[in-house]
């Protein structure tokens, strides 16, 4: 017969371990029901046949002080090759208890495990093969087709959800020993399985249970945060509207104060009329007494009187424009005034949610309590229960020792009897007294079995009042749930009720703008008033840069009239007064009116 590779039948060996403990690990996970632990035992094999997996073939590398044969290095070209791997690398070198490269390797299985990706990340390396050769001799596992179908194995494990716990963990010292009596099936052993089956369901049970407790309690905490929450943002929004009050307050007072100028102005500019329309009758009387070589001077009156009808005009629909603009501004006072009142109706009704609310938590902070004492008496029934069954298991391992040493003792007697029925006919009575005895004690352990069984189903009916306990407790989460939902809501119609708010603030700060606007407004208008004396004016709106100094206005650099030529002009080339004949009185003129009066004033003196 021709003799095997042994570098191939280590192969077949690896490759058949992998098969059992990957479906070993599948199928107690599967029946376990619940997210395995670092001290599960299968998975604790399937970590080490992983690691012997991966030695097998390693190169080994010379050092100055030793020799290196770590699987490390390989692991970390998955970094490079799948760019996702890159967390797993970077947290594993992270960890504070790591020293050597081989604990490091333990724990990014463990991480790759519990990010189900394990068969991705080893495929890729698998698929570059020559970078492999720089680790692995040309016959190891991972470099032939047994790689490969270990990759694909493992795809399996998606299935399984792990939780590990790699920060305490000594993974550097681990020793890494296949155990295969895992693998090897007796009949005990099966027997041994069932019980642990129903003990691992008690206690899933009792960890259900438990972190149900959590989450409700993290629940109430985050409640009371978000109340908290609420009661201050209620808190700012109160002191926010008392501030919008004392802002429309000040608003009113600055309109009956631009109401009252307003009244001041039409009264001077009726005055202004009339004296000026006295001064044209007294003009016209004169005319008629003295028509000759007049006549140019009463066209130039009439022309005048156009000119000034037509700036009353204008004055007029300025004013009546400014009218308009005051009752937009009251009817916009108004809405402001309704939509506060509105804001405290919805600050009313957001104060007695918060108080239902607060209702609501006590509640289900009393129920929390409820439970949490039943849960508490409930465990101590489980430690009851867990003590009885141990209490049993060894009152039915004394009961089969006992029935082993009856079936003994009978044996003996029975070959006792044949041997020696001629010789001890007179212990005959004897040995059928303990017959008689021995059947008595079979009595007796018959109506211990009973007994033992109507303790089971007393505790099969203690488990069915847990399991209704437990759905009573999952009605009651989702009723949380369910406040959850309402509290999202309020939440949202908070956010809303802000945004009507700042769109409001927004369009008092509109309102300010265009009443500062209107105060320079009246009081251009009352220098224009002041200037009508038959002088040909310039408009506001035609005049946007100073006529000496070229310079644009604006609010700061302010528009002026000139009483003799009547352009327009800045402060600063305007801010000269002189009497002229049509006012006796001293009169803001340009600089350039200004020089040539005195000029003219120079020449006319002797």
């Amino acid at each position: 017969m021709a003799t095997k590779d042994p570098t191939a039948v280590e192969r077949a060996n690896l490759l058949n371990m992998a098969k059992l403990s990957i479906k070993g690990l599948i199928e107690s996970a599967l029946s376990f029901g619940r997210t395995l632990d670092s001290d599960y035992p299968p998975l604790q094999q399937f970590f080490v046949v992983m690691e012997h997996c991966l030695k097998h073939g390693l190169k080994v590398r010379k050092s100055f002080l030793s020799y290196n044969k770590t699987i490390w290095g390989p692991l970390e070209l998955v970094e490079k090759l799948y760019p996702e791997a890159e967390e797993i690398g970077a947290s594993v070198r992270d960890l504070p208890g790591l020293k050597t490269p081989l604990g490091r390797a333990r724990a990014w299985l463990r991480l790759a495990l519990m990010q189900k990706k394990m068969a991705d990340y080893l495929r890729c390396l698998i698929i570059q093969r020559d970078l492999l050769s720089e680790f692995y001799e040309y016959h190891a596992l991972m470099m032939e087709e047994e790689g490969a179908v270990i990759v694909g194995l493992l795809v399996g494990l998606n299935v399984i959800d792990a939780n590990l716990c790699v920060k305490g963990e000594d993974l550097d010292s681990q020793v890494g020993v296949i155990d295969f009596s895992m693998y090897l099936k007796n009949e005990e052993d099966i027997g041994n399985k069932e019980r642990n089956v129903q003990i691992a369901a008690i206690l899933d049970q009792k960890n259900y249970v438990e972190e149900l407790n959590r989450q409700l309690n993290s629940t109430v905490s985050s409640l009371h945060s978000r109340v908290d929450s609420l009661e201050k943002s209620n808190t700012k929004l109160i002191e926010e509207l008392a501030i919008a009050k004392n802002n429309i307050i000040k608003l009113q007072e600055e309109n009956h104060q631009l109401r009252s100028e307003n009244k001041l102005i039409l009264m001077k500019t009726q005055q202004n009329l009339e004296v000026t329309k006295v001064d044209v009758e007294t003009e016209l009387q004169t005319y008629k007494h003295s028509r000759q070589g007049l006549d140019e001077m009463y066209n130039e009156a009439r022309r005048q009187l156009r000119d000034e009808s037509q700036l009353r005009q204008d004055v007029e629909n300025e004013l009546a424009v400014q009218v308009s603009m005051k009752h937009e501004i009251e009817l916009a006072m108004k809405l402001l005034e309704k939509d506060i009142h509105e804001k405290q109706d919805t600050l009313i009704g957001l104060r007695q949610q918060l108080e239902e609310v607060k209702a609501i938590n006590i509640e289900m902070y009393q129920k929390l309590q409820s439970s949490e004492d039943g849960l508490k008496e409930k465990n101590e029934i489980i430690g009851r229960l867990e003590e009885k069954t141990n209490k049993i298991t060894v009152a039915m391992r004394q009961l089969e020792q006992r029935l082993q040493q009856a079936e003994k003792a009978q044996m003996e007697a029975e070959d006792e009897d044949k041997k020696y029925l001629q010789e001890c006919q007179s212990k005959s009575d004897s040995l059928q007294k303990q017959i008689s005895q021995k059947e008595k004690q079979l009595v007796q352990l018959e109506t211990d079995l009973k007994i033992e069984k109507e303790w089971g189903q007393t505790l099969q009916e203690d488990l069915q009042k847990e399991r209704e306990a437990l759905s009573h407790l999952r009605n009651e989460t989702q009723q949380i749930i369910s406040l959850k939902k309402e509290f999202l809501n309020i939440q949202d119609e908070n956010q809303q009720l802000r945004k009507i708010y700042h769109e409001q603030e927004q369009a008092l700060q509109e309102l300010g703008s265009k009443l500062s606007e209107s105060k320079l407004k009246i009081e251009d208008i009352k220098e224009a008033n002041k200037a009508l004396q038959g002088l040909v004016w310039l408009k506001d709106k035609e005049a946007t840069h100073c006529k000496l100094c070229e310079k644009e206005f604006s609010l700061s650099k302010r528009k002026h009239h000139c009483r003799n030529c009547g352009e327009i002009f800045c402060n600063a080339c305007s801010d000269n007064e002189l009497p002229l004949p049509s006012s006796p009185k001293p009169v803001r003129v340009c600089d350039s009116c200004h020089a040539l009066l005195i000029q003219r004033c120079s020449s006319n003196l002797p």
